[in-house]
């Protein structure tokens, strides 16, 4: 793919006809095959699994398997629809742009910038989780202090170059990948009783089914399960905006898109099980140490605690990491389509857009100051008003599909190389499951309802903003007579 560094202007539309569009924007294809391949392996590995997966099992027992499997699939089913306009038109613009051009520009504006908005309050709570454990190591220096060096240091290498992001994202999802890997495998020969040197008398299939049944707290904490873990999948479609930065960016999509299933049965269905097979799931181990810290600990593994200490800081590192390049890209986009601020779009010498990325570092510094300054007032309001934007973006990905399929198929049919199954009956299923997940959240209350209320209340404002400026356009233009 060829590169340009020089930035000429792109249209809004996010067309399906644009050939490899980080080679007219400016954006240099700075990221290796190999990079891409192990941001779609450790994108769906979040620092949610290692850290929230035991209130999941606390609610919905050995049944917190059929949850992960049910938003599993709604997440495979989603990465489908991506994938298949991803692989037809490559952009940093990803969903965002896809909408701009099927829904109307008014919803690639809206939908960009909730996601950036998820994001860049994300940054504040993974800089703020990284600093916990670092402070914990090194008490001298200050919570506050470690915040502010996590964040300036992957700053930097974000302002370097778009394989300075790439080579750090790479070890990050590598150690999470081969320590997830290495779990999964030492736990199932644990279970099975051939793990040399280890016995453990708590572990055992029966444990799926002889500490109250499989449903110990009915078929309804499948349901609370669902809430509980659905968050921690968000960050698997970050491979889409990535991939318009790489060597040969329809090849990645598809190579992505059709691994996601195994990913997921790998890293999160087969590390549960292992879990829930090692120890009974009403087990205080689990309540008190976290899952995985209790599963490594009933099999006699030394230091289990500091090991995964250093499991989940890669994880937050590799969070911050990617959140920060995801924002800046949406924002990249945002601007190059005159939905945001012109000098978003800019790009350096080495194809990076510096103050896009500054403009989300910014916000994130400032939501750590809030965190710490204002955590249960302001910082709350952020947290909750971004909580539901996740299944927000996957709802509006599948509506997009919908209409870019007939677009794709109109303009050039050659470039469907992947396809949603079962078009567009599972793409309507998949809109209902999310859409139901919504409702539950409404029903269930708490923190739940209040995360969806002041999300669908940010979105209202947003979308009423993005039409108005749309209808403003408009109205220049046919002033203008064009």
């Amino acid at each position: 793919m060829a590169t340009s560094p020089t930035p000429t202007k792109a249209s809004h539309t996010g067309a399906p006809g644009q050939a490899d569009a980080s080679a007219q924007d400016g954006l240099k294809a700075g990221l290796k095959n190999r990079h891409l391949s192990m941001i779609a392996i450790g994108g769906v590995i979040g620092a949610g699994l290692f850290v929230g997966s035991s209130s999941g099992i606390a609610a919905a027992g050995p049944g917190i398997l059929i949850s992960y499997a049910l938003v599993g699939a709604m997440v495979v089913f989603v990465m489908r629809m991506l994938g298949e306009m991803a692989a037809a038109n490559p952009t940093s613009g990803s969903f965002s742009a896809y909408a701009d051009r099927a829904l109307g520009r008014w919803a690639g504006f809206s939908i960009g910038w909730l996601y950036w908005f998820f994001w860049v309050v994300v940054l504040a709570v993974e800089a703020t989780a990284g600093a916990k454990i670092l402070e914990g190591w090194i008490p001298a220096v200050p919570q506050w202090a470690w915040a502010l060096i996590v964040m300036v240091l992957l700053t930097v290498t974000n302002l370097g170059s778009v394989s300075s992001y790439g080579e750090f994202e790479f070890w990050f999802a590598g150690i999470k990948v081969v320590a997830i890997g290495a779990f999964v495998v030492i736990g199932l020969l644990a279970v099975f009783g051939v793990l040399p040197g280890a016995h453990s008398d708590t572990a055992g299939i029966s444990n799926l089914t002889s500490h109250g049944g499989f449903l110990p707290n009915g078929p309804g904490a499948i349901l609370t399960g669902v809430l509980m873990v659905v968050f921690s999948f968000m960050g698997s479609e970050i491979v889409t905006l990535a991939a318009g930065e790489s060597e040969d960016p329809r090849r990645a999509v598809t190579k992505a898109t059709n691994s996601v299933i195994w990913r997921i049965g790998v890293f999160y269905l087969g590390s549960i099980f292992v879990v829930v097979s090692l120890l009974p799931w009403n087990s205080k181990e689990i309540a008190d140490k976290g899952s995985y810290v209790a599963a490594l600990d009933s099999i006699g593994i030394p230091h289990a605690g500091q090991i995964m200490n250093v499991i989940v800081l890669t994880a937050v590192l590799s969070c911050l990491n990617s959140g920060l390049y995801t924002a800046s890209r949406m924002a990249f986009s945002l601007g190059q389509r005159g939905d945001a601020p012109r000098a978003f779009s800019r790009v350096s010498k080495n194809g990076v857009p510096r103050i896009a990325i500054l403009g989300s570092v910014v916000f994130g510094f400032v939501s750590v100051v809030f965190n710490y300054v204002w955590p249960d007032t302001v910082f709350k309001f952020l947290l909750n008003s971004s909580g539901a934007i996740a299944l927000f973006v996957w709802l509006v990905i599948c509506v997009t599909q919908l209409k870019m399929r007939g677009i794709i198929l109109r303009e050039m049919p050659e470039k469907l190389v992947v396809r949603m199954w079962l078009f567009p009956y599972l793409t309507w299923a998949t809109i209902g499951m999310i859409t139901f997940v919504l409702g539950y959240m409404l029903y269930d209350g708490g923190d739940n309802r209040e995360q969806v209320l002041l999300s669908t209340l940010l979105g209202v404002i947003v979308v009423g903003v993005g039409i108005v400026l749309d209808r403003r356009r408009r109205a220049v233009k046919a002033a203008a007579g064009q």
